[in-house]
């Protein structure tokens, strides 16, 4: 299996978790040059950005750890051009 293929395969699994939990999901791969947002969800009256990283294994760490302080900061300028609709 590719990369994006699992990749969207986690995203799917990720909205459906949110959605089984009560979230409204509003958009998905939202992106702005130099960022994006997976996905952009609504918990009652509080905005949630999801980011998903899918892994079939911990060969290269676990899906937390690859959550750089450079990936970071391109979600937080992401989040700051999301606007909802």
């Amino acid at each position: 299996m590719n990369t994006k293929l699992q990749g969207d395969i986690g995203e799917e699994l990720a909205c459906k978790y949110l959605l089984e939990n009560g979230y409204k999901i509003l958009e998905r791969n939202f992106r702005i040059r130099g960022g994006e947002i997976d996905i952009v969800a609504l918990d009652d009256e509080t905005l949630v950005y999801v980011e998903v990283k899918t892994r079939t294994s911990y060969r290269f760490g676990r899906p937390e750890e690859c959550i750089t302080y450079r990936k970071l900061k391109f979600l937080e300028r992401a989040t700051k051009f999301y606007r909802v609709k």
